[in-house]
């Protein structure tokens, strides 16, 4: 993965780059994919891959790309939960948010860092 110093990686790198990624699922509307920087001993992001903003900023409009979301954390979620025992389901909202485009972390196992 190539260094990245701008403000969505999500948009500029992962999702046009995800043949370099190690993915877990991709289709028109998702993609989920191993962390670059694991925070956990098993973390996968899950992100839209038309550019979101928050979960606080999805509106009526965003319906078909937030319900496919939610599917495929729902599953790669009970997937984690049958293979290790256990999983939990991460977002941010504002500054605790970044980059600024909606990912949901799913993730088990220890913590790797601090």
């Amino acid at each position: 993965m190539r260094p990245y110093e701008g403000n969505d990686f999500y948009c500029d790198v992962a999702i046009p780059s995800s043949g370099e990624l190690a993915v877990h699922h991709e289709d028109e509307l998702v993609l989920a994919f191993e962390h670059t920087r694991p925070f956990w001993q098993h973390h996968l992001v899950v992100v839209p891959k038309r550019h979101l903003p928050s979960l606080t900023t999805v509106t009526s409009a965003d319906e078909p790309d937030v319900r496919r979301l939610f599917e495929v954390v729902q599953s790669v979620a009970a997937s984690m939960e049958r293979r290790y025992g256990a999983a939990a389901v991460l977002t941010n909202l504002g500054a605790y948010q970044d980059p600024q485009h909606l990912h949901i972390h799913v993730h088990s196992g220890p913590r790797l860092c601090s």
